[in-house]
């Protein structure tokens, strides 16, 4: 049972009392710095207190700062960082920080003192320390979370490595208003306030990323990454054709400035092994050049039986400073994955009670097979005319393979029979191909006219999706019991299923390309209050072409091809954003969405797009010098369009109904979130969502509700405590997930809530090596993943309890 400790106004007077002026006063901070670049100390101790720190660059260059661990206060942390180097600190007459030789000579000074951190543009989260984000790049160019006007959300780095998140699935089980499920494959399936999110960005650029002839196989390591950043609500401004839930930006590691290294090896429960390298650094003496590489190797059992995984992963990156003002950015990513998984999960009783059988159950056969290799070009030009304008030409190839031969075990009808009988064996093999690219081109400037401060986003983006599929399946009913599976039926291939009894064959192509021109207008007609006027004009392209092969005889029909265009769709956008004071902002925002479908009416004609209209209101504040974000937000979408069966016109199509383009749904809410240093040492990010969504129009679902899987209450907490004093290497975590019920497919049953329990340990045995063991589903909750729960199969059980035992080596250069 489902019980929110707070509700939505309580959640809200916490986030409030952040702004005390006691929590404003505090005078000490946890710091956990590595040994390391001089520079990239003063940085991190910067970002961290937001304090500002002011130096001549040539001071720093080449100098080390041993390692800055425990509770201090920030001139302490400096201090510590400065011991050695031969530079002192000095308090400005204003308050703030500045470094200086010292000998008596200050000829490095005589040019004024520039500052080394620029608060509200640094996005990057590595070494930062929080888990609160000082900007993003979401929205093209570089924002802090108040100047957007509706909900964001960041995981940054330190959370990630705190919480052991390497997955996106579980990451977005952990992020505010995110649902991550297993689809009908071996892949995830991410929504948002009811949709689904197909279309993912890396460093800003879109790409299709859960289109497939057969199910949901996008898997994506979160190794590579900086940080994820979560845009909730209608995101047609950014990607043109996509999903009124919202949209995910991954933007990846970078070369750094200094060397960095970084060893961990993991071991946990199920035989679960891991080793990652992470190094980087200048690969010249003057850092015009500079380099990443991310190594990793992770494999494990299961506690379903039979089930294994392995994974290797590899990441370079080069990053040229062309000139001072102009930088090329080049990666390339590969992740190869091979497993013996359990496809479907298991089914239920035709009445919706669950099958009461050991979590270890496994209905595959000993030669499932599935692998997933995922290889993916980055590269990324950017030129700063000066410190207003800048414009940024990004690009992204990805090329994946993905094969399984899979056994299915579901119910032959609509549930198993009370006895466990009534199952069907399921035989399939999938050959997936397909090729993804993504462009996009921007110019962003700030300037000054009538008196008013204004900025300008104008560019376009273009992606392109191609994929050459065949799959081959049977279906064979059995006398079988779901619990007694047979595991060792004779071996499947794409050939013998061809000459199987029932057996058939499909091949298919998806050729879809999307591409547009966006813009956005920044503006204050007085001081407080900013004005943000956007549109985007909207180009798609939608080709599908299958055959099928039917088995024994081998005769080929050709189907006759899907497509569809849409020309010159125009998504505008309209937002306002009035500050109440530095710390506090209120934000209203009015956006639509469109998304094109393939359906025919009885005339034969494609259905016009889905639209929609997204409305969101919300209070935003960054406390305590930047070190905490916080939002509220109320939301509201109504979709209409959608395709529905058009009764009336009969089986006018091909022996079934039509469509009529005059279903509604609607999605609304609320949001509230906390990220940050909330107390001194305390780390913790807070996220709260109470989301309904429903049919307001359709002829046979209206009133009920429309995402099965998006629950109505949705809590995520995480905290990280850094001790002091003689306590200063101990570090522990503490949070919770908790969600209530979903539905089935089938509406006739609940899937039940659950809240499940994390943990984690950490020691500093040394300034170079950490320790830690994370514990995961602390009290070993029995539950039922929420999902895409069917009758006659895909429910999964949830993770039983788990260790992690991690060893990070970071050695001192």
């Amino acid at each position: 049972m489902f019980n929110p400790w707070p509700n939505a106004l309580s959640f809200a007077v916490a986030l409030a009392t952040l702004a005390s002026p006691a929590l404003v006063q505090a005078q000490s901070l946890s710091f956990n710095l590595p040994a390391g670049p001089l520079a990239r100390t003063l940085n991190a101790i910067a970002s961290q207190s937001g304090q500002i720190i002011s130096l001549d660059p040539a001071l720093v260059r080449d100098k080390l700062a041993p390692a800055v661990i425990g509770q201090m206060p920030t001139e302490q942390a400096l201090h510590t960082a400065l011991a050695g180097s031969g530079l002192q600190l000095r308090v400005t007459g204003q308050g703030n920080y500045s470094v200086e030789p010292t000998t008596d000579n200050q000829d490095a000074l005589q040019l004024g003192l520039t500052s080394i951190v620029e608060q509200s543009t640094d996005a990057t989260t590595e070494d930062s320390g929080s888990y609160a984000a000082r900007a993003v790049t979401i929205g093209k160019g570089n924002h802090s979370l108040k100047e957007i006007p509706q909900s964001v959300s960041v995981l940054t780095r330190k959370q990630m490595d705190d919480q052991g998140l390497t997955d996106l699935k579980d990451a977005a089980n952990q992020t505010t208003g995110l649902v991550g499920v297993q689809g009908v494959g071996k892949g995830m399936i991410l929504t948002s306030r009811g949709f689904q999110i197909d279309d993912w960005q890396y460093d800003g650029v879109p790409i299709p990323r859960n289109t497939y002839a057969l199910g949901n196989w996008a898997t994506q390591d979160l190794i590579f990454f900086d940080r994820m950043e979560v845009l909730r609500g209608a995101s047609g401004l950014l990607q043109g054709a996509g999903s009124p839930g919202g949209a995910i930006n991954l933007v990846r590691k970078r070369g750094q400035n200094a060397p960095t290294v970084a060893l961990t090896a993991k071991a946990g429960t199920w035989d679960h092994y891991g080793l990652q390298l992470d190094a980087g650094g200048p690969l010249n003496s003057s850092a015009t050049v500079r380099g990443r590489v991310v190594a990793d190797e992770d494999q494990s059992q299961s506690f379903i039986d039979y089930e294994w995984s392995k994974t290797h992963s590899l990441y370079a990156a080069l990053d040229f400073d062309l000139q001072d003002d102009t930088t090329l950015g080049l990666a390339v990513s590969n992740s190869d994955a091979s497993a013996r998984p359990m496809l479907r999960g298991l089914p239920r009783y035709a009445n919706g009670d669950p099958v009461d059988v050991p979590r270890s159950t496994y209905t595959g056969s000993g030669w499932n097979r599935s692998h997933i290799d995922v290889t993916t070009v980055y590269a990324d030009l950017e030129h700063r005319f000066n410190d207003d304008w800048s414009a940024k030409v990004g690009a992204v190839r990805m090329n994946e393979n993905n094969d399984s031969t899979q056994q299915r075990v579901q119910s032959s009808g609509d549930g198993l029979n009370l006895d466990g009988s009534g199952v069907q064996y399921a035989d399939w093999v999938t050959d997936f191909d397909s090729t993804k690219v993504g462009l996009d081109a921007n110019l962003v400037g700030r300037f000054e006219a009538l008196s008013m401060a204004q900025e300008i986003i104008v560019g376009g983006n273009y992606s392109k999706f191609t994929s050459d599929d065949r799959i081959a399946r049977t279906f064979n009913d059995s006398s079988d019991s779901i619990f007694a599976i047979n595991h060792q039926r004779p071996a499947i291939s794409y050939d013998s299923l061809l000459n199987t009894p029932g057996g058939r064959g499909t091949s298919s192509r998806y050729d879809i390309r999307q591409k547009g021109l966006y813009g956005t207008w920044r503006v204050k007609p007085i001081e407080p209050l900013t004005l943000i006027f956007g549109s985007r004009v909207s180009w798609y392209d939608y080709r599908y072409s299958a055959s099928n092969e039917a088995a024994i005889s081998h005769v080929v029909t050709v189907n006759e091809p899907s497509s569809m265009s849409e020309t010159g769709e125009v998504t505008p956008f309209l937002g306002a954003i009035y500050a109440l004071n530095p710390q506090w902002s209120v934000y209203t925002s009015y956006t639509d969405v469109f998304q094109p479908q393939s359906e025919r009416d009885a005339s034969g004609s494609v259905l016009k797009p889905v639209i929609g209209s997204n409305y969101e209101i919300g209070l935003k504040g960054e406390l305590l010098d930047g070190r905490v974000n916080t939002s509220l937000a109320l939301f509201r979408y109504d979709q209409e369009n959608r395709a529905v069966n058009d009764v009336a016109a009969g089986y006018a199509c091909d022996g079934w109904y039509c469509s009529t383009a005059s279903g509604k749904v609607r999605s609304q809410g609320l949001d509230a979130e906390i990220s940050g240093e909330v107390l001194d040492g305390l780390q913790l990010f807070a996220g709260y969502t109470y989301n309904t969504t429903k049919y307001l129009d359709d002829p046979v679902n209206e009133g009920r509700v429309f995402s099965q899987w998006t629950p109505k209450h949705m809590l995520r907490v995480w905290s990280d405590y850094q001790f002091s004093g003689d306590w200063r290497q101990v570090s522990t975590g503490l949070g919770f997930t908790s969600q209530s019920h979903t539905l089935g497919y089938e509406r006739t049953y609940d899937v039940p809530g659950y809240t499940l329990w994390n943990a984690r340990l950490g020691y500093q045995l040394s300034p170079e090596i950490g320790l830690a063991l994370n514990a995961n589903n602390l009290f070993d909750k029995h539950y039922y993943a929420a999902g895409y729960n069917q009758l006659d199969g895909n429910n999964n059980f949830g993770d039983p309890r788990n260790l992690m035992f991690s060893v990070k080596y970071t050695p001192s250069f």
